[in-house]
């Protein structure tokens, strides 16, 4: 797994991503059907483009998070988590049946449809023009584009210059049946490149060092701006969850907000579920201070790294803390830190 960090954020990695939930959107009002269930705007998304979106609950807590592309002036292309494929598609349906039937919005899961993968790594465009017969270069495929494009001379396909792993990346799809047909290119491409196949513990570890939220974030009792989304929440429109996600009790600035972890001593060891005590506090609830949601060990950093839900834990950065797992019976001094550990300003990501 190491070896796949390294050699992705050296040079250039592939990961299968077929797994995430796909569903086409079409209509008149499609874009106005987005900002109904998603938190932020996708109306004003411009055509060629995508957007990170956070769906909520009616209780205002994270339901799901993905990218969104607008492929046409009526045609939207959703990703969803793996996890929530079914979920959430079931949920569109019954918002567009049951809560707003006169909108005109059409949808199909098309998650079985197309093999994705992720190209990704600071030789990830290079590679992929080899393949791609269209100019993929910075000026005519910006971060965020989107795009219908042909590979291998004529084959459709789907481009979308996005980013899990805080490098330069994109995610390509092919129809399901020219998946494997197109790793191998890739791979056969990307030789000169040293180019390798990375897997999905592999992509977990960079998601952690970017900071980004998934599984272990996405717990059912978090809040965008518990993960440091709060401004993503839009206050300008109605969307379902946005009312409930305002209460008091989940917007207070010493609430639970996202952090990163590193233990004082490199050859410390984390362990997901520990939780957060002042040094010298007992461990009793009453002192409890959050806990650790996720944790990997981080070759790029050369330690254990983790994400978690610290109370206050904005004003709290730079400080140290206690991890403590009564259960295993593992006390860690650990400093708290951003949870963006690989480029925090967007720099790789966005060459």
């Amino acid at each position: 797994m190491d070896r796949e960090v390294l050699a992705t954020r050296r040079s250039v990695g592939i990961c299968d991503v077929t797994t995430l939930g796909k569903i086409d959107i079409q209509g008149t009002d499609a874009g106005a059907f987005l900002d109904k269930v998603y938190a932020n705007t996708f109306s004003t998304l411009p055509v060629g483009k995508c957007r990170y979106g956070l769906m909520l609950r009616e209780d205002g807590i994270v339901f799901d998070d993905g990218t969104t592309a607008r492929m046409g002036e009526h045609e939207f292309v959703m990703t969803t988590t793996t996890a929530n494929a079914v979920t959430v598609f079931r949920h569109l349906e019954f918002c567009r049946q049951c809560l707003w039937p006169d909108m005109d919005v059409q949808m199909i899961s098309t998650t079985e449809a197309w093999a994705q993968f992720s190209v990704a790594g600071p030789n990830a465009r290079k590679l992929l023009q080899k393949v791609v017969d269209q100019d993929i270069s910075d000026a005519a495929f910006p971060y965020m584009g989107a795009g219908n494009i042909t590979v291998c001379g004529g084959l459709r396909a789907r481009l979308f210059r996005i980013s899990f792993s805080g490098e330069l990346a994109f995610e390509i799809a092919v129809p399901t049946r020219y998946g494997d047909a197109l790793l191998r290119e890739l791979l056969a491409q990307g030789a000169e490149f040293d180019a390798i196949v990375y897997g999905t513990e592999a992509l977990g570890v960079m998601r952690i060092e970017k900071g980004h939220v998934a599984g272990g974030e996405l717990n059912g009792q978090s809040t965008a701006l518990h993960m440091g989304l709060g401004k993503m929440v839009s206050q300008k429109k109605d969307s379902i969850g946005m009312v409930l996600s305002q209460r008091e009790g989940l917007t207070d600035p010493d609430g639970y907000r996202l952090v990163g972890v590193r233990p004082v001593d490199p050859q410390g060891k984390l362990v997901a579920g520990s939780h957060f005590l002042a040094i010298g506090a007992e461990p009793l609830a009453a002192n409890d201070g959050g806990w650790l949601s996720s944790k990997v060990y981080s070759p790029h950093v050369g330690s254990d790294i983790a994400l978690g839900y610290l109370k206050g834990g904005d004003a709290k950065i730079g400080t140290r803390m206690r991890a403590v797992n009564l259960v295993g019976g593992t006390e860690t001094l650990v400093d708290i830190v951003s949870p963006h550990f690989v480029d925090p300003d967007g720099g790789r990501l966005r060459g």
